[in-house]
């Protein structure tokens, strides 16, 4: 479980990067360059997949 939770928090992570980079018109060349709102998805991916990386990877307790 731990491996697929870490392969959908990369994706995320990725996608939202180009999502956001795209948004602030840094990567030209689609539909989404220049448009704020890919900027707002791509930072909501960003968080996403980050949180969800860490969550799959925190150290568990021992009882």
């Amino acid at each position: 479980m731990r491996i697929t939770l870490n392969i959908v928090a990369s994706l995320l992570v990725l996608a939202g990067a180009i999502w956001f980079l795209q948004g602030i018109n840094v990567l030209p060349g689609s539909f989404m360059t220049g448009q704020t709102r890919w900027a707002v998805y791509g930072g909501i991916a960003f968080a996403a997949g980050l949180g969800l990386f860490l969550r799959a990877n925190r150290s568990r307790k021992e009882s």
